[in-house]
């Protein structure tokens, strides 16, 4: 019999997916009237996980790995070390000029929205300039002596 402080080693962290020979066991052991406990101490294997297995199998009649949802990644880890490459070079570049120079110089084909979208999860953020107003030179001139005399101004 394994101990409390043996079991709870050896399960810490993710782990990596279950092979269909160990999948086998745990649709046996459910089909023999185990308990999902039973059947977890047996293969020592997480209950949660013997349970999503058993969960799978009355779903989809199958336990074999299913395709991930949702369309692939357009972008690479190498794709977005170059886009952060050029958005640092200069910042002021256009999405249309990033996904030109991109082009160019990677092959890598985006649109403009695609550069947007992936510098926005990068945490680069386009910001506009607030606008100020007009500075009139009647306005300019009042300003001035204003300035001047606080320019050694200190707390």
């Amino acid at each position: 019999m394994q101990t409390a402080s043996t079991n709870i080693g050896e399960r810490m962290g993710r782990s990596q997916e279950l092979s269909d020979s160990k999948r086998g066991p745990v649709i046996g052991g459910h089909l023999g009237n185990k308990s999902i406990r039973d059947i977890s101490w047996l293969l020592n294997i997480p209950r949660s996980t013997v349970s999503g297995i058993i969960t799978k199998w009355k779903q989809l009649g199958t336990t074999a790995t299913q395709p991930p949802s949702g369309r692939p990644r357009h972008m690479t880890g190498w794709g977005q070390r170059m886009l952060k490459r050029t958005v640092r070079r200069s910042h002021q570049l256009s999405a249309e000029s990033i996904a030109k120079d991109l082009q160019t110089w990677c092959g890598l084909q985006m649109s403009p929205t695609t550069v947007c979208r992936e510098l926005h999860g990068m945490g680069f953020h386009g910001r506009a300039a607030a606008s100020k107003p007009y500075i009139t030179k009647c306005n300019a001139k009042r300003r001035m002596p204003w300035c001047k005399a606080r320019r050694h101004w200190t707390l």
